[in-house]
């Protein structure tokens, strides 16, 4: 668990009571590759951290499988809007590899909010950063080049390209499996 708190640490230094109490809520699951933690147009009840493995986010559009966010060692998963509203929502998280992951559910974490302050101001920090990730992947898609993007992922997350099947990759570059052999083949 002392990766998470370190992770945790990046947003907030908490006291040894608000870390005992964080603690205290997670749930720690070992998942075989291919496990479904959310079922596309269901509510998200658990933030992810994944402390071993890899998961995607993803939904269907047309019939068509999209792949809309990859997490791997050190990073959350979770469909933020149907977490923070407590709704359903299209997206999907499934495992990619065989993972380690602590959950914390929605529920025990607004209990924490009115105890601590800290655990409080976590949740909108992780919050806040999750949103600035996502506003970074709507300009990426809009306003960069497939190539951009590409470049993008390799500098980020290089390790995804051998970990991540290629057509998962070009859905979540939003390009055609074809543009990335050829993106792929001039570099």
């Amino acid at each position: 668990m002392d990766t998470f708190f370190e992770a945790v640490s990046k947003f907030v230094q908490l006291s040894a009571e608000s870390r005992d109490a964080l603690a205290s809520i997670i749930k720690v699951f070992e998942l075989p590759k291919g496990h479904v933690l959310v079922k596309p147009n269901t509510t998200c009840h658990h933030i992810y951290f994944i402390e071993k493995g890899l998961t995607r986010t993803f939904y269907y559009k047309d019939n068509k499988d999209v792949t809309d966010w990859l997490s791997a060692e050190t990073m959350f998963a979770v469909s933020l809007i149907s977490f923070i509203t407590v709704r359903p929502d299209r997206r999907g998280i499934e495992l990619l590899e065989d993972s380690l992951l602590y959950a914390l559910h929605h529920d025990d974490l607004e209990k924490l909010y009115k105890e601590h302050h800290e655990l409080e101001r976590l949740g909108r920090l992780l919050v806040n950063f999750g949103i600035i990730q996502v506003q970074q992947r709507f300009d990426d898609l809009h306003f960069a080049t497939a190539l951009e993007r590409y470049q993008t992922l390799m500098d980020h997350n290089a390790t995804f390209i051998q970990r991540v099947p290629l057509g998962m990759i070009a859905s979540y570059l939003g390009i055609t499996q074809e543009t990335l052999s050829r993106i792929r083949s001039q570099i």
